[in-house]
């Protein structure tokens, strides 16, 4: 189990705590617990001076924080393989985990200025706690609440184009495509965030594929009708996916590759890519259709 050790022997009148962890709670009190909150490891070991300053400090913003971030102590003498799996060579080293993954880290005893601004870093802001609230939602399917949510990150940080990626992502699935455009449009150029607005668009482009035209059922039989009509299929796919029925559309896009991988200057292939990205959230289908592509085109 693990033991909780208060700071200055219990002398102080601070309520922080350190949990002291080992190998065998290791998944428990980091992994697990970083996907709730960021975890700081400290490695120490008992006859390191710097080590007795940092303790002090890190356990006061501990305590300070309120829960914000849990922080867990490692006695790398006595762990030594976790030790060895983080790459520690001098101490005191500390890792900050997020997620499962190391997402900040130093070595030393840093003045508590330094120490503060570290922490902050970790800690999600009150748009990115929204960002976190909405996936919650979407996860349950409650879309209006995680609509609302996206809103109010949008709202806390006007500069946050992860939260209006998010709630664009969510106007298409909703419907709303003009809200959805203009959020796109007011996304800053980002090399990391291009890709993502290109495949958002793409979904704008798939759902505004289903409100003009022929409907699904006239489709559907305007290809039982004629297997080759590959306009009528390529259509139908897009409709689906308009839908974010991704498997329904790859079917229908692959079939396309089978007769004519030429179709509309490669429209199938450069649509199935498209979804690949849209289905992101979904990486077994990606996995499993992205096989399929590969032995349709050969």
């Amino acid at each position: 189990m693990s033991a909780q050790v208060p700071l200055d022997g219990g002398k102080s009148q601070s309520a922080a705590f350190a949990v002291d962890v080992d190998a065998r709670n290791f998944n428990k009190e980091v992994l697990e617990a970083s996907k709730d909150v960021p975890v700081v490891i400290d490695f120490w070991a008992p006859w390191c001076g710097p080590c007795k300053v940092l303790k002090p400090m890190l356990e006061k913003l501990a305590a300070e924080y309120g829960g914000k971030f849990k922080l867990v102590k490692v006695n790398s003498d006595e762990s030594i393989d976790l030790a060895r799996e983080f790459g520690v060579r001098s101490i005191p080293d500390v890792r900050a985990i997020r997620h499962g993954k190391q997402v900040g880290a130093f070595v030393g005893a840093l003045p508590l200025p330094q120490l503060r601004a570290f922490i902050d870093k970790l800690i999600p802001s009150a748009s990115e706690l929204e960002r976190m609230r909405a996936k919650e939602f979407i996860a349950a399917g409650d879309d209006l609440a995680a609509s609302a949510a996206l809103q109010k990150a949008v709202e806390l940080d006007p500069a946050s184009d992860l939260a209006r990626l998010d709630l664009a992502e969510l106007f298409i699935k909703l419907m709303k495509l003009e809200d959805a455009g203009a959020l796109l449009d007011a996304v800053k150029p980002d090399f990391k965030l291009d890709d993502r607005v290109a495949t958002l668009r793409q979904g704008i482009v798939f759902a505004q594929s289903g409100q003009s035209g022929p409907g699904e059922d006239e489709l559907a039989r305007a290809v039982a009708a004629n297997p080759g009509n590959l306009d009528a299929r390529l259509r139908l796919a897009n409709l689906h996916a308009g839908r974010s029925n991704y498997r329904t559309a790859m079917d229908e896009l692959l079939e396309i590759i089978r007769r004519n991988k030429d179709f509309g200057d490669g429209a199938a292939r450069k649509q199935i890519l498209a979804i690949f990205n849209l289905a992101g959230g979904e990486p077994d289908l990606v996995s499993e259709y992205r096989r399929k592509l590969a032995s349709a085109l050969h």
